[in-house]
């Protein structure tokens, strides 16, 4: 496996499939082209072969000089439990770690139980909200109205 730093050209190749690796939602619109020409410092592409296999998303706060941003995270399914994510995750807080950040936070919807799994598997806390759906705390309407988002704060 090779990862590298995302480019603006990986923007086009992981649209054509981000929708098909979660199952037919419509997840395109929240990858815009401009994350992979601001933020490719703090971005990576995972390939194999030629063949795309993984990327994350993420950026360093404007707004909080000690935090970082895990934007999107998407594995193929096929790959998923082989230490993708992981070790997507493991570059991403080795470069907010260079910069002298000490916190990384994310954001997942609280029906996406895997992801609450996996964040809290690789050392995130869900922060505490204002609701709780099905057991978990989630800060409501976080991205709008009935739009519920569980939180996670992790410290590197």
């Amino acid at each position: 496996m090779i990862v590298r730093n995302a480019e603006p050209t990986d923007h086009a190749r992981i649209v054509r499939v981000v929708d098909e690796w979660w199952g037919g939602r419509h997840m395109a619109p929240l990858l815009p082209r401009l994350f992979f020409e601001h933020f490719r410092g703090t971005s990576f592409v995972v390939e194999e072969g030629g063949e795309l296999v993984g990327f994350l998303v993420g950026f360093l706060s404007q707004s909080y000089p000690d935090e970082a941003y895990i934007h999107f995270v998407g594995v193929r399914p096929d790959r998923r439990g082989a230490g993708v994510a992981r070790s997507l995750y493991e570059r991403f807080f080795d470069v907010v770690r260079a910069d002298g950040r000490s916190v990384v936070r994310a954001i997942t919807a609280p029906v996406n139980r895997i992801s609450i799994a996996f964040h809290e598997a690789v050392g995130f806390d869900v922060e505490p909200g204002d609701g709780e759906v099905d057991g978990v705390p989630v800060h409501l309407d976080h991205d709008g109205p009935a739009v519920d988002r569980v939180v996670f704060r992790k410290s590197i």
